[in-house]
């Protein structure tokens, strides 16, 4: 089989990601990195070689002949642009959720897939977090009946390092987030539950960072984890501008009849995602997402706090869970054979717009937002596997 090159736009923070797809041994490498910040090219060259391509401008790295399928891996607010840019090179496309900061951004994107016929792959790697697939097969199996209500705990620990130093702390590069943080969730959801949201409520503040000490606009920002960090109020260094929520909550009614609700807190102790879903015969919950968590699954009627099952999952190797190398191989083998993948473009925009007016929403009076609909032909081309 042809080697299948690779490249890298960002080759940074999630950048690293795509390291996943350096296996000279099994005919895949990377061979080429496009980056603004240079210790970031300097990273990446130790760990692929001396040989690699490296520029500060993404369009020399897409005139590469070479190159067969390219990572973008860049902050959110650039996904639109370069996911557009490496579709119309010709090139396969794998793209960091969200897969763009606007409804008509992931609209433009979808489009140009589907002119170019370039492939397209969303990297939305919770749905290969052994939680949510455990999760998943229960629920398909019909041991917990039809799914009629969901709802999911989010609790950010890390948020206030995170997401209100940097960009993401501005509306104008991030949107909100329920994009960057509340993408995954909303898409787990839908999955799971089967459906997509058909009109979403929302409602949300800035509550305790916006009375954080700020750092000055010279200053550049650094979020960096510290467990020193803490308690929020007392700490210095965020962002000169926060103008996103740090809670979020929205209320989801799908287009199957379920309803969900999602609820994001940024300035929580803990860290972890809760998901429970309700059927017409039974319940099932996680306890901690990824490594050593369980799944509790209730079918019987009673006054008791013990579930009737409990799945205990072992560790997998591997960043996020192990899910990480899992997406990047699945990537692989779509780009090469063409196989059915977990995730889904079409899905990963439906998350996106659910983010995107569940702010508008809490932004305007709480008023319920309907989600646009996609054209119906482009929703064919990909569920068709992205063949005409």
């Amino acid at each position: 089989m042809k080697t299948l090159n690779i490249g890298v736009i960002g080759a940074g923070g999630r950048g690293c990601l795509a390291r996943n797809a350096h296996l000279p041994d099994e005919g895949v490498q990377i061979v080429a990195g496009a980056d603004v910040n240079n210790k970031h090219l300097d990273s990446l060259k130790e760990f692929v070689g001396k040989d690699i391509f490296l520029t500060n401008d993404y369009k020399k790295l897409l005139k590469l002949k070479e190159v067969d399928a390219v990572f973008v891996t860049s902050p959110d607010f650039l996904h639109e642009e370069q996911g557009v840019a490496v579709l119309e090179a010709g090139k396969a496309l794998y793209l960091e959720k969200p897969m763009a900061i606007s409804i008509e951004g992931c609209d433009r994107l979808l489009k140009t897939a589907y002119k170019t016929g370039s492939k397209l792959f969303l990297g939305h790697n919770m749905r290969h977090f052994p939680a949510i697939l455990k999760m998943k097969e229960i629920i398909d199996s019909g041991l917990i009946g039809e799914i009629q209500a969901g709802w999911c705990r989010h609790f950010i620990n890390y948020g206030g390092d995170a997401y209100f130093r940097d960009w993401h702390s501005e509306r104008r590069y991030s949107n909100g987030l329920l994009l960057q943080k509340g993408a995954h969730d909303i898409d787990v959801m839908h999955w799971l539950m089967g459906s997509y949201t058909q009109n979403v409520v929302g409602m949300g503040m800035l509550s305790v960072y916006n009375r954080c000490k700020r750092r000055s606009p010279k200053t550049p920002g650094c979020a960096k984890w510290d467990e020193n960090q803490w308690p929020p109020l007392k700490q210095t260094g965020f962002s000169p501008i926060i103008d996103v929520e740090d809670h979020n909550m929205i209320m989801m009614q799908l287009e199957n009849g379920a309803q969900a609700s999602y609820m994001q807190c940024h300035y929580a102790p803990d860290s972890e995602r809760n998901y429970t879903f309700i059927g017409t015969q039974g319940r099932v919950e996680n306890v901690g997402d990824h490594g050593g968590c369980e799944i509790h699954v209730w079918t019987q009627r009673g006054p008791r706090h013990d579930p009737d099952i409990i799945h205990n999952l072992k560790e997998v190797k591997g960043t996020h869970g192990g899910s990480d190398p899992a997406i990047v191989r699945e990537f692989i083998q779509f780009v090469r054979k063409g196989i059915k993948t977990n995730t889904s473009p079409v899905a990963a925009r439906n998350s996106v717009a659910v983010g995107v007016m569940g702010h508008r929403s809490m932004r305007n009076g709480c008023a319920p937002q309907r989600i646009p609909e996609l054209p119906k032909d482009l929703v064919r081309y990909f569920a068709n596997g992205q063949k005409k």
